[in-house]
């Protein structure tokens, strides 16, 4: 697998699981009606650090970005987001997509990662506990899960 840093011409191989993922309404905390072109902005945003992860043949499987989760004095805190093609997933795809962004968030000199809105039912949350991610807080009943209902949202964070 290769993980390089993305392009605007990867935007088309990203948007069709980013979609799927989004409108699927489990995960993430933004609107599963997003627009092609707000979800562009919201991924591909010159603010971030983005990455695509290529299988052996080529084909974008999965993405990720970095970028300051806070600014000002507290801009040395990172925030990150990860996608990974559902047909692709258990592959370890998050896994290697994950740890080239923790090195890459402490080479561009982060001090710390924090996750704002883990969807607790979500089965990533156990790849973060595994590379040192903590739940700081739930808070309780705040995403509208479409099969489980009012669910909570952690607050993860892991210093680098």
């Amino acid at each position: 697998m290769l993980i390089r840093e993305a392009t605007a011409a990867d935007w088309p191989h990203i948007w069709p699981f980013w979609h799927r993922i989004v409108a699927a309404g489990e995960t993430y905390a933004w609107d599963p009606d997003t627009p092609e072109d707000v979800a562009r902005d919201l991924w591909m945003n010159p603010a971030k650090h983005v990455l695509v992860a290529e299988d052996d043949t080529g084909t974008v499987v999965g993405s990720a970005y970095v970028t300051p989760n806070y600014g000002g004095p507290a801009a040395r805190i990172a925030n990150a987001g990860f996608m990974v093609d559902p047909d692709r997933a258990g592959r370890g795809t998050g896994r290697a997509l994950a740890e080239h962004v923790l090195a890459t968030a402490r080479a561009d000199g982060y001090r710390g990662m924090v996750f704002n809105a883990v969807v607790e039912t979500n089965p990533a949350v156990g790849l973060w506990t595994s590379l040192g991610f903590t739940v700081l807080g739930t808070v309780p009943d705040a995403f509208d899960h479409p099969r489980h209902g009012p669910v909570g949202l952690h607050i993860m964070y892991r210093a680098l």
